[in-house]
Protein backbone atom coordinates (compact mmCIF):
# COMPACT_ATOMS: atom_id res chain seq x y z
CA UNK A 1 0.00 0.00 0.00
CA UNK A 2 1.72 3.68 -0.96
CA UNK A 3 1.63 6.00 1.61
CA UNK A 4 -0.29 9.30 0.41
CA UNK A 5 -1.44 12.57 1.10
CA UNK A 6 -3.51 14.11 -0.85
CA UNK A 7 -5.63 17.07 0.34
CA UNK A 8 -8.37 19.11 -1.19
CA UNK A 9 -10.49 22.50 -0.66
CA UNK A 10 -13.15 21.53 -3.44
CA UNK A 11 -16.01 23.42 -4.20
CA UNK A 12 -19.40 22.99 -6.80
CA UNK A 13 -22.60 24.74 -7.61
CA UNK A 14 -26.05 23.49 -8.10
CA UNK A 15 -27.13 24.63 -12.08
CA UNK A 16 -27.48 28.14 -12.40
CA UNK A 17 -26.46 28.85 -9.05
CA UNK A 18 -30.02 27.80 -7.71
CA UNK A 19 -31.10 27.94 -4.15
CA UNK A 20 -31.32 24.43 -3.89
CA UNK A 21 -29.97 23.09 -0.92
CA UNK A 22 -32.99 23.69 1.93
CA UNK A 23 -32.23 23.83 5.13
CA UNK A 24 -34.94 20.58 5.66
CA UNK A 25 -32.22 17.94 3.98
CA UNK A 26 -28.77 20.20 4.25
CA UNK A 27 -27.45 18.03 6.84
CA UNK A 28 -28.89 14.86 4.99
CA UNK A 29 -26.95 15.96 1.85
CA UNK A 30 -23.87 16.65 3.62
CA UNK A 31 -24.33 13.31 5.60
CA UNK A 32 -24.74 11.46 2.46
CA UNK A 33 -21.44 12.85 0.64
CA UNK A 34 -19.38 12.02 3.77
CA UNK A 35 -20.83 8.41 3.86
CA UNK A 36 -20.69 7.76 0.23
CA UNK A 37 -16.91 9.61 0.03
CA UNK A 38 -16.15 6.95 3.00
CA UNK A 39 -17.53 4.19 -0.08
CA UNK A 40 -14.88 5.24 -2.67
CA UNK A 41 -11.90 5.29 0.21
CA UNK A 42 -11.77 9.27 0.59
CA UNK A 43 -12.35 10.67 3.64
CA UNK A 44 -14.12 14.09 4.04
CA UNK A 45 -12.51 16.40 6.52
CA UNK A 46 -15.41 18.55 6.28
CA UNK A 47 -18.79 19.58 4.10
CA UNK A 48 -20.28 22.94 4.37
CA UNK A 49 -21.73 25.46 1.85
CA UNK A 50 -24.56 28.03 1.36
CA UNK A 51 -28.43 27.05 -0.89
CA UNK A 52 -26.08 27.43 -4.05
CA UNK A 53 -22.92 25.58 -3.48
CA UNK A 54 -21.03 22.80 -1.39
CA UNK A 55 -17.48 22.86 0.04
CA UNK A 56 -15.45 20.34 0.92
CA UNK A 57 -11.82 19.19 2.27
CA UNK A 58 -11.42 15.86 1.09
CA UNK A 59 -8.45 13.56 0.82
CA UNK A 60 -8.76 11.40 -2.05
CA UNK A 61 -6.50 8.45 -3.02
CA UNK A 62 -4.17 8.44 -5.92
CA UNK A 63 -6.11 5.86 -7.66
CA UNK A 64 -8.95 8.37 -8.19
CA UNK A 65 -8.74 11.49 -9.91
CA UNK A 66 -9.95 14.94 -8.41
CA UNK A 67 -12.58 14.93 -11.42
CA UNK A 68 -13.67 11.21 -10.98
CA UNK A 69 -13.69 12.06 -7.34
CA UNK A 70 -16.28 15.60 -7.97
CA UNK A 71 -18.60 13.55 -10.82
CA UNK A 72 -19.06 10.50 -8.73
CA UNK A 73 -19.65 12.56 -5.74
CA UNK A 74 -22.10 14.86 -7.61
CA UNK A 75 -23.77 12.71 -9.41
CA UNK A 76 -24.53 9.84 -6.59
CA UNK A 77 -25.77 13.41 -4.40
CA UNK A 78 -27.80 14.58 -7.53
CA UNK A 79 -29.32 11.21 -7.53
CA UNK A 80 -29.96 10.85 -3.73
CA UNK A 81 -31.77 14.25 -3.36
CA UNK A 82 -34.04 13.35 -6.05
CA UNK A 83 -34.84 9.74 -5.24
CA UNK A 84 -34.78 9.99 -1.29
CA UNK A 85 -35.76 13.68 -0.62
CA UNK A 86 -37.92 13.79 -4.18
CA UNK A 87 -38.27 18.11 -3.56
CA UNK A 88 -41.75 18.59 -4.65
CA UNK A 89 -40.97 22.39 -6.54
CA UNK A 90 -37.80 21.63 -8.66
CA UNK A 91 -35.57 18.36 -10.29
CA UNK A 92 -32.18 18.76 -8.50
CA UNK A 93 -28.81 19.20 -10.95
CA UNK A 94 -25.56 20.52 -9.95
CA UNK A 95 -23.89 22.94 -12.74
CA UNK A 96 -20.99 21.22 -14.69
CA UNK A 97 -17.23 21.70 -13.47
CA UNK A 98 -15.90 22.73 -9.99
CA UNK A 99 -13.19 24.75 -7.99
CA UNK A 100 -10.25 22.79 -6.77
CA UNK A 101 -7.04 23.90 -4.57
CA UNK A 102 -4.58 21.09 -3.02
CA UNK A 103 -3.45 22.43 0.33
CA UNK A 104 -0.48 20.92 2.66
CA UNK A 105 -0.93 19.40 5.77
CA UNK A 106 -0.20 22.46 7.76
CA UNK A 107 -2.99 24.26 5.73
CA UNK A 108 -5.66 21.62 6.61
CA UNK A 109 -7.15 22.50 9.91
CA UNK A 110 -7.64 26.10 8.25
CA UNK A 111 -9.30 24.85 5.08
CA UNK A 112 -11.92 22.59 7.86
CA UNK A 113 -12.36 26.01 9.80
CA UNK A 114 -12.87 28.09 6.15
CA UNK A 115 -15.48 25.50 5.04
CA UNK A 116 -17.54 24.83 8.71
CA UNK A 117 -18.00 28.91 8.58
CA UNK A 118 -18.96 29.07 5.03
CA UNK A 119 -22.64 30.57 5.82
CA UNK A 120 -20.95 33.26 8.75
CA UNK A 121 -17.99 34.29 6.17
CA UNK A 122 -20.83 34.87 3.35
CA UNK A 123 -22.86 36.33 6.25
CA UNK A 124 -19.90 38.89 6.80
CA UNK A 125 -18.57 38.98 3.75
CA UNK A 126 -14.97 37.45 4.37
CA UNK A 127 -14.84 35.16 1.67
CA UNK A 128 -11.40 34.10 0.00
CA UNK A 129 -12.01 34.91 -3.89
CA UNK A 130 -9.80 32.05 -4.67
CA UNK A 131 -11.58 29.10 -2.43
CA UNK A 132 -14.87 30.26 -3.72
CA UNK A 133 -13.92 30.08 -7.64
CA UNK A 134 -15.78 26.93 -9.33
CA UNK A 135 -15.86 27.85 -12.93
CA UNK A 136 -13.27 28.36 -15.46
CA UNK A 137 -14.08 32.05 -16.54
CA UNK A 138 -10.94 34.44 -16.46
CA UNK A 139 -11.86 37.50 -14.55
CA UNK A 140 -10.60 40.90 -15.01
CA UNK A 141 -7.65 41.06 -12.56
CA UNK A 142 -6.26 37.49 -13.46
CA UNK A 143 -2.79 37.72 -14.76
CA UNK A 144 -1.27 35.66 -16.99
CA UNK A 145 2.32 34.88 -17.57
CA UNK A 146 3.95 33.10 -20.31
CA UNK A 147 5.44 29.66 -20.06
CA UNK A 148 7.38 28.27 -22.40
CA UNK A 149 6.35 24.96 -21.96
CA UNK A 150 2.53 25.61 -21.61
CA UNK A 151 1.85 28.65 -23.17
CA UNK A 152 0.23 31.03 -20.71
CA UNK A 153 -0.22 29.91 -17.07
CA UNK A 154 -2.05 31.85 -14.11
CA UNK A 155 -0.31 34.17 -11.27
CA UNK A 156 -2.14 34.13 -8.72
CA UNK A 157 -1.50 35.75 -5.52
CA UNK A 158 -1.11 33.27 -2.52
CA UNK A 159 -4.58 32.44 -1.35
CA UNK A 160 -4.39 32.28 2.76
CA UNK A 161 -6.90 30.85 4.89
CA UNK A 162 -7.86 33.70 7.51
CA UNK A 163 -10.08 32.00 10.15
CA UNK A 164 -8.97 34.67 13.05
CA UNK A 165 -10.89 37.54 11.91
CA UNK A 166 -12.80 38.92 14.94
CA UNK A 167 -15.92 39.90 12.82
CA UNK A 168 -17.07 36.44 12.84
CA UNK A 169 -19.10 35.09 15.47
Amino acid sequence: MPFWKHTYHIVWATKNRQPWIRPDYEERLYAFLKSKAGELDCYLYAVNGLEEHTHVVASIPPKHSVAWFVKTMKGASAYFINTAVRPPAFHFVWQRGYGSLTIGERQREAAVAYVNLQKQHHLNNTTIAWLERCEDEQDEDDEYTEDASSGRSLKEDAAEYDIWDDSIE
